[in-house]
């Protein structure tokens, strides 16, 4: 078992668990009704040319989630 991490440092390509979302709550309902929960498995598919946003998918769904947003998100890749 690895170590957790912010969802905003996976990899592009690399799949991971989320163990635990410290994000405010408006933002933590968001994100539990788009399937972000404790558990779900999510990939990492891209980042813009930037950085900012990242593209994740979750739940069969590609998602664009800020760097800010997701530093509130343990996943363990």
């Amino acid at each position: 078992m690895s170590k957790p991490i912010a969802m905003n440092n996976i990899e592009i390509n690399a799949t991971a668990t989320v163990r635990k979302i410290n994000a405010p709550e408006g933002i933590r309902r968001r994100l539990m009704d788009i399937g972000l929960t404790e558990n779900s498995k999510i990939e990492c598919i891209g980042k813009s040319p930037m950085g900012d946003p990242s593209a994740y998918l979750i739940c069969g769904a590609v998602i664009a989630i800020r760097a800010s947003d997701c530093a509130d998100i343990l996943v363990e890749v």
